[in-house]
């Protein structure tokens, strides 16, 4: 499985900023004012060749009241969580008693410990260091991770103990999955084992009017019209403030090891509620984790017209920005439109890892220019040359050409668009890289 890296620490060290760092995001917020993280947040992670889940927590002090105490104990979750602990302290500041009393709890995890020093930026590497040898963690990791300095080489020392693991947790996936991976996820009582079970055709998982009955996440290799799959059941994923088990948040990040395992996600949405937030989280998780995805909306059989219409309006408002996904409207309980749900799995996943070309994306990108050319910048025309493939699921279309960072967000879109609609890619987000040629006449540095 893909290993889960916890990022712990007093407030204002720096943990969200180094979670920016290794989720490329911005979505932790980063401010010069302790206690702005109070939830776990968990982030798909990519550093070189390295993937891994990262926990970004709340800061801990020791003398927590209230609401930061309650933000301690997620901290303390997401160490129990855990596969490694990055613990992060201040460089700048020195060694602080809630550093102390920090590592003290960490030493009993019985975890992998990193200890970090952060905002080594601009000062003496070894002075800022010297005050927190006497924790007695082991190395110590000096970053500015608002710069990504040291990051690369953290992660890389980190990930070490992990890559004989991760390489027979993917052979063991390969050895024991079959065909296409289908993942399911959603919210808790959703529907998800209901549906396995009718895309099985028996009851192999447990069903029960009680959200939260599946606890880990179930694969299961079968064969259907002499082509093989392999369908993952897993737990439903709540907003965390209603998570009271210990057993439900390891559950959480058993569903999103789960979703990097997968080829193609079913995204389960309940009909007769309106969408939530946690359903757009899941559907961008799914997405940054650069797997396809399908969307089924459940329990469609029990509704009125007018209750049907409002669901449609609803699904065309807010998930815009996924007009890519294939929308299914299904009863799982009953079997209406499940059957459906296969042709739309087996298009995604050849749109996922289709080949192209580079003549063909070139012939599409030299059609696209002449059709709408790109707009003037200085008083020159941006030119856009060839393009190639990159890479796999999701599709990477390398695009090269000169002035290409001036090349505008509408423009990029546009070329998205034309190569989705030629291409014929459904199900899946299509990354653009523009690189620019360098001028054989500009003057050397």
């Amino acid at each position: 499985m893909i290993p889960v890296i916890a990022l712990v620490g007093r407030p204002n060290v720096g943990k969200s900023t180094l979670f920016n760092q290794l989720t490329k995001s911005r979505d932790a917020l980063v401010a010069d004012y302790p206690g702005l993280t109070r939830d776990r947040k968990y982030g798909d992670g990519k550093i070189g060749e390295h993937e891994f889940i990262v926990i970004d927590t709340g800061g801990i002090s020791g003398d927590e009241q209230g609401i930061d105490e309650k933000m301690a104990r997620q901290s303390m979750l997401a160490i129990e969580e855990a596969d490694a602990v990055l613990f992060l302290v201040d460089g700048r500041h020195g060694l602080n008693p809630a550093d102390e009393m920090i590592s003290n709890h960490l030493r009993k995890s019985n975890k992998p410990i990193f200890v970090v020093v952060n905002k080594t930026d601009g000062i003496n590497e070894d002075i800022a260091l010297a005050d927190f040898y006497s924790l007695g963690l082991g190395a110590l990791h000096p970053i500015a991770a608002s710069h990504g300095k040291g990051v690369h080489v953290l992660i890389d020392v980190v990930m070490l103990p992990f890559a004989e693991r991760i390489e027979e947790a993917r052979n063991q996936i390969n050895l024991e999955s079959r065909g296409i991976r289908i993942g399911v996820v959603g919210r808790p009582n959703v529907g998800k084992s209901t549906l396995v079970n009718r895309m099985l055709g028996e009851d192999r998982v447990i069903v029960f009017d009680m959200p939260g009955t599946t606890r880990d996440s179930v694969y299961i290799p079968y064969t259907r019209n002499e082509k093989e799959y392999t369908l993952i059941d897993t737990a439903g994923v709540r907003r965390r403030k209603h998570v009271k088990e210990a057993v439900e948040k390891f559950s959480i990040v058993k569903t999103l090891q789960a979703i990097q395992d997968a080829n193609v996600v079913i995204v389960v949405i309940d009909s007769h509620e309106d969408l939530v937030e946690q359903d757009l989280h899941m559907i961008g998780y799914v997405l940054d984790a650069g797997r396809g995805v399908v969307l089924a909306i459940n329990k469609w059989d029990g509704l009125q017209k007018d209750e049907r219409e409002h669901i449609k309006s609803e699904v065309e408002r807010r998930l815009g920005f996924v007009p890519y996904a294939k929308v299914h409207y299904i009863s799982a309980l009953h079997g209406t439109g499940v059957g459906d749900l296969y042709d739309t799995i087996e298009s995604t996943y050849e749109s996922c890892y289709s080949k192209w070309s580079t003549n063909r994306l070139t012939r599409i990108l030299e059609d696209s220019v002449s059709e709408h050319q790109p707009p003037m910048v200085n008083s020159r025309r941006i030119k856009l040359r060839y393009a190639h493939q990159g890479g796999s699921n999701p599709p990477r279309i390398v695009v090269h050409g000169n002035q290409t960072d001036a090349l505008p967000g509408s423009y990029k879109r546009y070329l998205e668009n034309k190569f989705r609609t030629v291409l014929n890619i459904t199900g899946t987000p299509i990354i653009f890289e523009f690189k620019s040629s360098e001028n054989p006449y500009a003057p050397k540095k």
